[in-house]
């Protein structure tokens, strides 16, 4: 049974919320950064892109402004609209394909597979979470990347710690009153990483989104002085210990190809009978 959250009705207030703030700056910021790192280290040819509940496609429009083909599915036949108006502002429709379904009913013999996935700020919103990572996986070409963001409940307690949310704490993070905008299941990267390793993708990088920006007293200061903050978070991302406390996290992760999973499971059996 898939358990999805649909933002119809919401994609508006979603888009304003998230991405009209500094909070939104931040990711993107982050995810940019990222994934500008990735692109460096691939061939300089055109990709396949998937956008898995991208939403209005707010990553997946630069990397189509680049060259790109994206396939952007959503639940949301609202965001897609959006999406579809941006896209052809910028004159790149003929880079798109949109989708409106869930991503687990998303079909290889269908599709294809893809160069590169971007799942961001989705794994949190669905029940069944490992079985979504496994029809991500099965759409991801060998030595092709998923980009994976979650929402991090180590973060969230650790964040409702610092401010004294202790009813919250207790209610083991569970909120009397759902809000809107707040994710249901929210992730620990623990398990996501274990989940990951079942599947057989390595994680090449990691990175906290928004380490700092949520655990600054001073509201007024980190809007009067939003590039400074930016800049900050970009600088400790990726170091420890910040990024584990990252209100979302970033994995970059990889799926090798089969022969060297052969090679290296040889590998090691020989290893153990030496």
């Amino acid at each position: 049974m898939q358990s999805n959250t649909n933002f119809d009705g919401k994609s508006h207030a979603f888009a304003r919320n998230i991405y009209g703030t500094t909070k939104g700056r931040i990711r993107l910021a982050v995810l940019q950064q990222d994934l500008d790192a990735l692109l460096a280290t691939l061939p300089d040819r055109p990709l396949r892109i998937l956008d898995a509940g991208g939403g209005f496609g707010p990553l997946s429009q630069p990397l189509a402004a680049l060259g790109h083909q994206v396939v952007l599915c959503d639940l949301s036949a609202e965001m897609l609209a959006l999406a579809k108006q941006q896209v052809s502002e910028q004159g790149l429709l003929g880079q798109f394909e949109f989708i409106q379904a869930p991503i687990q009913s998303l079909r290889v013999a269908a599709l294809g597979q893809f160069d590169l996935i971007l799942c961001h700020a989705v794994l949190e919103w669905v029940a069944e979470q490992a079985a979504l990572l496994a029809s991500l996986e099965a759409l991801l070409k060998e030595e092709g990347h998923l980009s994976l963001m979650f929402y991090n409940r180590d973060g969230l307690l650790y964040h409702s710690l610092v401010m004294g949310h202790f009813d919250y704490v207790y209610a083991d993070l569970v909120k009397k009153r759902r809000q809107k905008l707040t994710p249901n299941w929210p992730c620990r990267p623990k398990e996501v990483a274990g989940w990951l390793a079942d599947l057989g993708l390595v994680i090449n990088s990691r990175s906290g989104v928004r380490v700092l920006h949520d655990y600054m007293v001073d509201k007024q200061f980190r809007l009067e002085h939003a590039e400074e903050v930016i800049a900050m978070e970009l600088a400790h991302a990726r170091l420890e210990p910040f990024m584990h406390l990252g209100r979302y996290i970033h994995l970059v992760a990889h799926k090798p190809r089969l022969f060297n999973c052969a090679a290296k499971q040889r590998h090691t059996t020989r290893a153990h009978t030496d």
